[in-house]
């Protein structure tokens, strides 16, 4: 299998990138990688594992976020990965919300670099897939560069290679998981400079991209920019990608070309039980900044969620675009 290409990839977001979120963002970017929303261990071994795992084909290549601090149960979801064909998994060190730190992982593990060392050892002797870890450039105190790049050292001992930075630190008491997503400054110096002292390591920035210009200015310091929010919001912004910095030559569809690709698989998906909401949600800004688009949201938003809801509601939503 090639080496997984990781210049620009699509955050994990909690809510957000569900598997028809990623079906969406497949039809506007072939190349750029997507990650799941963070599946707890508990959830994959003790829940409906389909449910978390399945995807379609289409969404690939494609990452697993995993969220955990048992060794054992970890190696055993990157096992389950594997067999579902993901091409990465992913340890998240990073999320700094309540639930997640009463469950003892996420940010609250960049304090616990030994128990992070033992985890990511053992997904790697589990499975044959990358094994990459999502962490800050900090938490509450533990927030001095020393620290920061002696935990990625520590990390790195076992043979991983990948490290996706999420460029501000977490105060994992006094902020919510919302205001740490925006609060603490963004400190892309600290980034590069981890990738100056690790040059053998993978680095891949994440946090308040929001332009081309932006990832262009961030790939001559790192290896790879993660785009958030923005691919969410936004998701029109990814149609340069694959041309960009992929080099592809394939024109990229119109958005009005996107919502007919999208038609069959919602179409195949309201069979399935899964309400028109679900799926038009992650939709609502594909005419973002774009003459129409509220009367886009508008619709959709409006109709969507109605009980007998069809896929004309779809249609309606993109003739009003005009």
């Amino acid at each position: 299998m090639p080496k997984l290409d990781r210049t620009i990839s699509v955050a994990p977001m909690m809510d957000w990138t569900d598997r028809h979120d990623r079906y969406f963002l497949r039809l506007i970017t072939r190349r750029a990688l997507l990650y799941t929303e963070m599946v707890t261990t508990g959830a994959i071994l003790f829940g409906d594992t389909d449910r978390f795992l399945r995807f379609d084909p289409a969404e690939q290549p494609l990452a697993l976020q995993l969220g955990g601090s048992e060794p054992e149960a970890l190696a055993k979801c990157s096992r389950i990965a594997e067999t579902y064909g993901y091409r990465e998994v992913n340890l998240n060190v990073g999320c700094p919300s309540d639930r997640v730190q009463n469950g003892r992982f996420g940010a609250c593990l960049m304090a616990e670099p030994e128990t992070v060392a033992a985890c990511v050892l053992a997904m790697q002797e589990a499975t044959s897939l990358p094994v990459t870890v999502k962490t800050r450039i900090g938490i509450d105190d533990l927030d001095s560069y020393a620290y920061f790049s002696d935990f990625v050292g520590r990390i790195a001992e076992t043979g991983i290679q990948t490290f996706i930075i999420h460029a501000r630190k977490a105060w994992l008491t006094g902020l919510s998981p919302k205001e740490n997503r925006t609060v603490p400054p963004l400190d892309y110096d600290r980034v590069y400079r981890l990738k100056a002292d690790f040059p053998q390591l993978e680095i891949i920035l994440n946090g308040g991209v929001t332009s081309h210009d932006e990832i262009a200015r961030h790939l001559t310091k790192v290896d790879g920019v993660m785009v958030g929010r923005e691919a969410y919001q936004n998701p029109y912004f990814l149609a340069e990608i694959d041309q960009r910095y992929y080099g592809e030559d394939d024109e990229t569809p119109e958005r009005r070309e996107i919502i007919d690709q999208m038609l069959p698989y919602v179409a195949r998906e309201m069979a399935a039980g899964v309400p028109l909401n679900s799926i038009t949600r992650h939709m609502l800004g594909l005419f973002q900044g774009r003459p129409g688009a509220r009367a886009w949201r508008r619709h959709l938003s409006e109709n969507a969620h109605k009980k007998g809801a069809s896929l004309d509601i779809l249609r309606e939503a993109a003739d009003k675009s005009r």
